[in-house]
């Protein structure tokens, strides 16, 4: 049985992806290291924890003896790095956590990969062909959009954020290695996701808590903020086809297709919650309230995703109301009954 290295598996993509690989691939062993930050939580894998064919470490990425071990130990064929500092406010009252986790994390997983598999640049070890590293990363790092066109593989990054600004840094260090020692990796870059297992500061658990709590739901600025929306098991199917298909070095932007302004997302929810858990009086939608925005949030962000369908097969799946759906249930069973 070969083994696979999550990093970060204890958080929102992380753990729906060990589930879908779980379900789906019996031949692999989990190896799952996450230092369980604020958004790491392993109430997100109480379904994993006895599986057989996944094992939990608390751990560090930037303790490179601890990532060197691992290594070791399980022979590690193959990395999905997911682990990274995400939230974008938090960077920006602490971007040095961002750029230690993000960019001297990434790097740390990357290089002991690097000498685990190889003996020097363009030369890998006999037997370990066909490992590959999978970096999982942002539309983020692309900047901001106007109300027109989308951001495709070859638009140039510009980030606006600490924490963008921390993503671009480690997708160049994973596309280096690749240009400079010939290393098998791939880079995936996603649009937002929604679904089970979200932290529950993120825009969509926020607005579903705060609604069902009858507290205010803050909206940024007017509202106009754009996001393209994508259901987090869609994603997760994405990443293992980009992993098993993709030619190294490559890069897919993986999206949902589906372009929301932030206060009409939020009046689809009222709405799906109107219908699920109604008020006894009125509707959800009267509980949305405007806040300062923040600083540099950026307008749109939208992705062309022609590549990754052309070349790979893939496509989002999910009907966007079905996926809210099942996404408000979850959390009215966590945190509702």
């Amino acid at each position: 049985m070969k083994s696979v290295l999550v990093t970060g598996g204890a958080g929102f993509i992380g753990s729906n992806f060990i589930l879908y690989w779980l379900e789906n691939f019996l031949d692999w062993q989990i190896i799952n290291l996450d230092c369980l930050t604020y958004a790491g939580k392993l109430e997100n894998l109480d379904w994993a924890l006895d599986h057989p064919n996944h094992k939990f470490i608390k751990g560090d990425i930037c303790d490179r003896d601890l990532v060197e071990d691992i290594f070791r130990k399980y022979d590690i064929r193959a990395v999905f790095h997911f682990a990274a500092e995400s939230h974008v406010d938090n960077s920006i009252e602490n971007p040095g956590v961002f750029v230690r986790t993000n960019v001297l994390g990434t790097y740390t997983v990357l290089d002991v990969a690097y000498r685990y598999w190889m003996e020097g640049p363009f030369t890998v070890r006999p037997g370990y062909e066909k490992c590959r590293f999978h970096h999982i990363s942002t539309d983020e790092v692309y900047g901001t959009l106007s109300w027109e066109g989308k951001f495709s593989e070859e638009s140039p990054y510009a980030p606006n954020s600490p924490y963008s600004a921390s993503k671009a840094g480690s997708d160049m260090l994973v596309r280096s290695y690749h240009q400079t020692y010939g290393m098998n990796v791939v880079i995936t870059n996603c649009s937002n996701n929604y679904g089970p297992r979200q932290h529950p500061e993120k825009f969509i658990p926020t607005v579903i808590r705060t609604a069902l709590s009858k507290r205010p739901i803050p909206i940024y600025g007017k509202g106009e903020n754009v996001r393209d929306w994508l259901y987090v098991r869609d994603h997760c199917e994405a990443i293992a086809m980009v992993f098993f298909n993709a030619e190294a070095g490559q890069t897919y932007n993986i999206g949902g297709e589906n372009e929301r302004k932030n206060i009409e997302l939020a009046g689809i929810i009222c709405e799906l919650l109107d219908g699920i858990r109604p008020m006894k009086d009125g509707s959800y939608k009267e509980l949305i309230t405007f806040v300062p925005d923040r600083p540099g949030h950026d307008l749109r962000y939208a992705l062309d995703i022609s590549k990754i369908r052309r070349d790979i097969g893939w496509q989002p799946k999910t009907n966007f109301k079905a996926g809210l759906t099942e996404t408000i249930r979850w959390y009215i069973d966590k945190y509702f009954t």
